[in-house]
């Protein structure tokens, strides 16, 4: 029997992601390493989206299994986490393509295990970041809020690139 709680985290998961992906794929591939001076480009919001996916949603909710060797590679994780320097380096990085599987990798997994999470493990208790609970169904709600914080820095780089607004 599936979760409510995890079903109605799912839903808000999958809306921040339909907004990201609206504002990310027109951007041509060839601007994804531009820093149009503001600290950050494309390609390391799309990689840090997939890694922040992973570690709220997967990671925080059952530890690392062997199958996130392929799913999370460590030298990807360790590019786009938390703290780490937006490169516009292309050689040193996934190309656009790759980063854009990646992404749909990891929300395809999240998918895959969050509709067999119980209501009664989705109480258990996890450090922050969470949202509104301190447990691991507030780390799985922090998951769209902090999507919707970057889908924020996307929509100002493509402004800064040239793009129009969605909205």
């Amino acid at each position: 029997m599936s979760s409510v709680q995890a079903e109605m985290a799912l839903k808000q998961i999958d809306s921040a992601r339909e907004y990201s992906l609206r504002l990310i794929t027109d951007v041509p591939h060839e601007e994804w390493f531009t820093d149009p001076g503001l600290g950050t480009t494309l390609a390391w919001q799309v990689g840090h989206l997939a890694m922040a996916e992973y570690g709220l949603c997967l990671f925080r909710q059952r530890g690392r299994l062997d199958i996130d060797r392929q799913l999370m590679p460590s030298d990807i994780r360790k590019k786009y986490s938390r703290g780490s320097t937006p490169d516009t380096d292309r050689s040193n990085q996934p190309s656009p393509d790759e980063l854009l599987e990646l992404l749909d990798r990891i929300h395809q997994q999240v998918h895959a295990e969050v509709p067999a999470f119980t209501d009664e493990e989705l109480q258990a208790e996890v450090d922050f970041p969470y949202a509104a609970y301190p447990t691991r169904l507030g780390a799985l709600l922090f998951c769209p809020h902090h999507e919707m914080l970057h889908a924020g820095q996307i929509g100002l780089i493509r402004r800064a690139l040239g793009r129009e607004p969605l909205r």
